[in-house]
C-alpha cells in the first residue's frame, strides 16, 4: 500500500501562510510580546513584598485564613529560591494565554450550547486538540512566530482553549429549561435571556472552565520552555538538559506552588456561597437590613374586635 505523505501536505500548508500572511503573523506577534512584556514588568518590577502583600489580602478576601496562609509561606519561599523573577514571567505568561483562550473559548461554548450543529462540528475538534501530544503544537508555533515568548504563548493558548469550550456549553445546556421558559414567557430577547439568564445561572461552569484553562496553561510551562519563552519552564529544561537534580526539583516546586494558588484562588471565584472575608462581611452587613422586617413582623397584632383604639 503506497504511503500517503499528510505530512507533507501540512508542511505546505504552512509554508504558504508564512508567505501569504507575513503580516498577519508580525502583527500577532508584536501584539503579544507587548502585553506579555508589560505584564511581567508589572508584576516584578515592584519589591517582591509588595505583591505578596497583595496577593495574601486578595486570598483572605476571597476564600479565607488558610489560603492566607499559604501565599504568604509559599511565595516567600519562591523569593527565598531566587526564582521569583521566573516565576512572574511564567505567571504573566499564564496569564495573557488564559485570558486569550477564555476570550476564545466561552463564545464558542455559549455558540455551541445554542446551536445543535456547532455543537456537533466543534466536538471532534475539540477531541482532536486534547488528545494531541503537546509538543506537537509548538512546532507550528516555532515556524510561523520563531524562538521566544510568542511561541510559547500560542502553543499555551491553543491546548488551553478545549476546556472553556466544553464547560462553558455544559453550563448553559444545564440552566434550568423552565426558567428559560419563563423568561420567554414575560417576552425577553434571546439574548437578554442569555445575559440576565443562562450566563449568570451558568456562571459555576464557566469558572470551572477557567480554572481549568489555567491548568492546562501551567502545564505548559516546561513545554514552552523548549521555545525559548523563559520563566520557570526554562528553569527546569536547563536542568534537565545539565542533570541538576537541584535546580530542577526548585523550578519544579515553583511551578507547583504557583498551580495549586491559580487553582485554590480560581476555585474559590467560582465557589458560589463563598468562603472569604468579603463575603462574611458582605452577609454582616445584610443581616441588620435582613431582620428589621422580621421583628416587624413579630410585633403583637391588635386583636380584631371590631373598635378602634380611639373608641376604646
Amino acid at each position: 500500500m503506497p504511503r500517503i505523505e499528510l505530512g507533507t501536505y501540512v508542511e505546505q500548508l504552512i509554508t504558504w501562510l508564512l508567505r501569504s500572511v507575513p503580516g498577519l503573523l508580525d502583527g500577532i506577534s508584536a501584539v503579544v510580546t507587548v502585553v506579555t512584556d508589560a505584564l511581567t514588568a508589572t508584576l516584578a518590577g515592584p519589591p517582591f513584598g509588595v505583591w505578596v502583600a497583595i496577593l495574601t489580602v486578595a486570598a483572605l478576601l476571597v476564600r479565607g485564613w488558610g489560603l492566607a496562609a499559604f501565599t504568604v509561606t509559599a511565595f516567600l519561599l519562591i523569593s527565598a529560591l531566587n526564582l521569583w523573577q521566573e516565576t512572574m514571567e511564567t505567571l504573566a505568561m499564564v496569564l495573557v494565554a488564559a485570558v486569550i483562550a477564555t476570550a476564545i473559548g466561552v463564545p464558542l461554548g455559549i455558540w455551541a450550547a445554542r446551536r445543535p450543529t456547532a455543537g456537533v462540528i466543534l466536538r471532534p475538534i475539540l477531541d482532536f486538540m486534547q488528545t494531541t501530544p503537546v509538543f506537537v503544537y509548538l512546532i507550528p508555533a516555532v515556524f510561523f512566530f520563531g524562538i521566544g515568548v510568542v511561541p510559547g504563548v500560542v502553543a499555551t493558548t491553543i491546548f488551553s482553549i478545549p476546556p472553556a469550550v466544553r464547560l462553558t456549553e455544559l453550563g448553559i445546556r444545564g440552566v434550568d429549561p423552565e426558567v428559560v421558559e419563563a423568561a420567554q414567557a414575560f417576552g425577553a430577547h434571546p439574548r437578554q435571556i442569555l445575559r440576565e439568564v443562562q450566563l449568570p445561572m451558568a456562571l459555576p461552569s464557566i469558572m470551572a472552565g477557567i480554572n481549568q484553562v489555567i491548568m492546562l496553561a501551567l502545564s505548559m510551562v516546561v513545554v514552552a520552555g523548549l521555545a525559548g519563552a523563559g520563566g520557570l519552564g526554562t528553569v527546569v529544561v536547563s536542568a534537565v538538559t545539565q542533570l541538576d537534580v537541584a535546580a530542577g526539583f526548585e523550578g519544579g516546586l515553583a511551578v507547583v506552588i504557583l498551580a495549586i494558588f491559580l487553582d485554590r484562588f480560581t476555585a474559590a471565584l467560582a465557589d458560589r456561597p463563598g468562603r472569604g472575608l468579603w463575603r462574611r462581611l458582605r452577609n454582616r452587613r445584610a443581616t441588620p437590613a435582613a431582620a428589621a422586617p422580621g421583628r416587624a413582623a413579630e410585633a403583637p397584632a391588635q386583636p380584631a374586635t371590631g373598635v378602634s383604639p380611639a373608641a376604646r
